[in-house]
């Protein structure tokens, strides 16, 4: 059953339910990512699908926009939506991607950001959003070509990171440090095997920490950018993390060294 949810301009055809982006929108689902983006007013949404539950429990969080469609339907026709293996809790909803930010108005006057050099897996980056919200890091820089759309498993991964901390897409990543130098940033790069320690570093600031994909490391030109590389002090015999994990253990590191700066001021 579609019902339009407080309307205050009338009934209105729903778009087309499928999973295209673009001018039909984007599908996100589950609770806390959905949750997140219907409270973010930077956020256009237009179709919520819904089971009852899954409604009640999510208007007793949230006040839905007047103008967003709303339709009921089981788990099974939401999945077949939204496709074999999302696991969207009873919720999808249909939304704009969210607007572009530049580098300048999501990073200058602020102490920590996140830089991702050709890191690609939609989950890892969902993990790393994350952990970007939880320690206080301004934005998540990536390089356009070749960094996945804020779409589904994404912004499941993130559970409502994505609407708290802009994902800034870059043409050229080395020209992004460089910006980020003139802004004050001290550019410092996670390398295993680098003589420095992450601890050595943490009371340096602000900070853009760099991270690249698994197995491959930094790239030539993002290394050669970076004013220090540092590694993860390992103490249990593991050489490596994932990069989400490694990112989380590293943001970390960095907000308790800039706390302490803070204190010691």
């Amino acid at each position: 059953m579609n019902r339009k949810h407080r309307s205050r301009s009338g009934p209105r055809k729903p778009r087309s339910e499928n999973r295209k982006t673009g001018n039909q929108g984007l599908w996100i689902y589950g609770h806390h990512p959905v949750l997140a983006a219907i409270a973010n007013p930077a956020r256009r949404c237009h179709l919520l699908m819904a089971t009852a539950d899954a409604l009640k429990n999510l208007e007793k969080e949230v006040d839905l926009p007047g103008d967003l469609t709303v339709k009921t339907a089981d788990r099974q026709e939401i999945g077949r939506q939204l496709g074999a293996g999302s696991v969207h809790q009873g919720l999808a909803l249909q939304a704009d991607p969210l607007p572009d930010r530049d580098l300048q108005s999501a990073c200058s006057g602020h102490d920590l950001v996140v830089v991702l050099d050709q890191v690609t897996d939609p989950h890892n980056i969902g993990a790393i959003l994350r952990s970007a919200a939880a320690f206080g890091a301004s934005a998540v820089v990536l390089q356009d070509r070749h960094s996945p759309a804020a779409t589904g498993a994404l912004t499941k991964a993130a559970s409502g990171a994505v609407e708290k901390v802009p994902m800034v897409r870059v043409v050229n990543l080395a020209r992004a440090l460089d910006e980020l130098k003139t802004m004050g940033f001290w550019i410092v790069g996670l390398d295993a095997e680098a003589p420095a320690s992450l601890d050595d570093v943490a009371e340096s600031g602000p900070v853009a920490l760099v991270l690249g994909a698994e197995g491959a490391g930094l790239r030539r030109l993002s290394r050669e950018a970076c004013d220090l590389l540092a590694r993860i002090p390992f103490t249990g015999g593991m050489a490596s993390l994932n990069v989400s994990n490694a990112a989380a253990v590293a943001l970390y590191a960095l907000r308790s060294g800039l706390q302490r700066t803070r204190s010691k001021s």
